[in-house]
């Protein structure tokens, strides 16, 4: 109860910054303020308590490395923001499916063997939660890893854009385990989804339509190599743009889908890890007068959704302290891109923090009660 067991599927830029940001944080006070993250102690769950125990990959520069050397590995390439100590945990042969596209495959080179018994790994770690990190466009890969991670009775977290938490059919195989889920599609502390949901917030309080908007991103990293493969982006768009549109349908307006386009745009090489998104919303104020915005937002962008991943694996283990199965609608709401239920970005926060207050561990319940309690005079 006192550790969070975490495997993690794909040891790429992401799992570079989330192994880095636990440790980099494992000292913090519970008065301390850390960027991206929720609360240091969450429901009785500090940063140093998640605990990495597995961790897969088919990379024949990362296959058989600790887990501390092959987050640092190329084709990695975010920036390093912590030493990481041997964590005695190798990184085993994963499974390929369609996890390595067209021009990952120019970079990447399959380590050879077998497939490792991935349930028997995850039954003999005794992992808690599985975070996938595969790449955008696997779609059987990311099935075939849930398959095995219900068998092995684990949690999962599902950082990519493959429909698994949103769908009935995934949802009710979850429940009928007695496990949860938190999907579909990390988003990133302040990236580029959650600042074109906040902008188109802002206009449709103030009474302005939504007439035309996209969102142009680029990047070097494996992520957005991978996506020049367009067909492996399908998933991607819909789950960026249904972010964006799911706003504006919840205030009764409608969109053509002509006149959005939300989605990666380019691969730069020299840009690395660093992510550059260019916003435009068109409108109209009082008078049918026409105004425009433009927006540019730099992020290094695998650490700008590292401690949504470290709250989400505290949330998912919450559950499976309390046996909450199926899809967790409002860690979802808060945390991805894609959930379930979709919120309005202040409304998933709220319902995430009552998951909290209610699943939090009793001494956990103890202090908060205490700490609300009116101080006597």
């Amino acid at each position: 109860m006192n550790k969070i067991r975490v495997a993690i599927i794909g040891v790429g830029n992401c799992a570079s910054s989330l192994v880095q940001g636990v440790e980099y944080y494992k000292n913090a006070k519970e008065g301390d303020f850390i960027p991206g993250i929720m609360h240091i102690n969450l429901g009785g769950y500090h940063i140093r308590d998640v605990e990495f125990v597995a961790a897969f990959d088919i990379d024949k520069n990362k296959v058989g490395k600790d887990l501390s050397e092959a987050v640092f590995t190329w084709p990695n390439n975010t920036k390093k923001f912590a030493d990481v100590p041997t964590k005695n945990v190798k990184v085993k042969r994963g499974m390929t499916h369609d996890g390595l596209g067209k021009y990952l495959s120019q970079i990447i080179q399959k380590a050879p063997g077998a497939t490792a018994d991935i349930v028997s790994i995850l039954k003999e770690t005794k992992t808690d939660v599985v975070v996938s990190y595969l790449p955008v466009g696997s779609e059987e890969a990311t099935k075939w890893y849930v398959e095995q991670v219900l068998e092995a009775g684990c949690a999962f977290i599902n950082c990519i854009p493959v429909f698994i938490a949103s769908e009935k059919y995934w949802q009710k195989r979850f429940e009928a385990y007695g496990l949860p889920i938190i999907g579909d599609d990390i988003k990133s502390q302040v990236g580029a989804t959650i600042l074109h949901r906040t902008l188109v917030n802002l206009y449709l309080d103030r009474g302005m339509p939504i007439d035309r908007t996209y969102q142009l991103n680029t990047g070097g990293n494996t992520d957005f190599l991978n996506m020049l493969e367009r067909e492996r982006l399908q998933s991607k768009k819909i789950s960026k743009t249904n972010a964006v549109t799911s706003q504006i349908r919840a205030r009764g307006q409608s969109i053509d889908p002509d006149n959005i386009h939300v989605g990666p745009s380019d691969y730069v090489p020299w840009q690395k890890d660093n992510k550059l998104c260019f916003l435009r919303i068109e409108s109209r104020h009082f008078g049918d007068i026409p105004t425009y915005l433009d927006c540019r937002l730099s992020v290094e962008d695998s650490p700008n959704s590292a401690g949504v991943v470290i709250d989400a694996i505290r949330c998912a283990k919450l559950a499976l302290n309390n046996g909450v199965s199926g899809a967790l609608f409002a860690p979802s709401s808060y945390f991805m891109k894609s959930p379930p239920k979709q919120y309005t970005d202040t409304e998933a926060r709220d319902l995430t923090e009552r998951f909290i207050a209610r699943y939090a561990k009793k001494e956990a319940k103890r202090k908060a009660r205490k700490k609300a309690a009116p101080k006597k005079k």
